[in-house]
């Protein structure tokens, strides 16, 4: 692979992460689904066994988790090392704001995202494996469910 070819898989795998956060903090969740690998799977903390072991199941997942949450998630220095021409890995530093008035719970964390991706054959890079890992989590005062934006939110 040429150092051309390396950088482009890179920024696509970055581009790929960027929507992730947009896609699930609007909850676009059709065009999220696409962003990973059918067989994909999810890791949660330390857990040794899988909290979800394909794509739709992952996505019902954060669906669900987020289903009434206003949610802001930002990737940060991304270290992205390419193990083939059609693979690689990541680490993402993370930090994540989620605010669930319904359930009375809002929280900051902070920590990474070690990710696998795979390019498929129509050339797009997706999410093959992912294990979110928080070191800190600090709890808030959940909104009063008022929501303020300058612009709404697509869907």
């Amino acid at each position: 692979m040429t150092v051309s070819a390396e950088g482009e898989a890179i920024e696509a795998i970055k581009r790929l992460k960027a929507r992730y956060f947009r896609l699930m903090d609007t909850k676009q969740w059709a065009a999220y689904r696409q962003l990973f690998a059918d067989d994909m799977v999810f890791y949660f903390e330390s857990d040794d066994a899988p909290a979800a072991t394909c794509a739709d199941e992952f996505v019902a997942h954060v669906r669900s988790r987020l289903a009434t949450a206003i949610s802001v998630h930002h990737g940060h220095t991304p270290e992205i090392e390419l193990t083939s021409a059609d693979s690689a890995r990541g680490v993402w530093a993370m930090s994540d704001w989620v605010d669930d008035p319904d359930h009375h719970r809002a929280f900051q964390g902070f920590g990474h995202y070690h990710e696998e991706y795979r390019r498929g054959e129509d050339g797009q890079w997706r999410i093959s494996r992912l294990r979110l890992s928080r070191l800190r989590v600090d709890d808030v005062a959940p909104s009063s469910g008022a929501v303020s934006r300058s612009t709404p939110a697509p869907r």
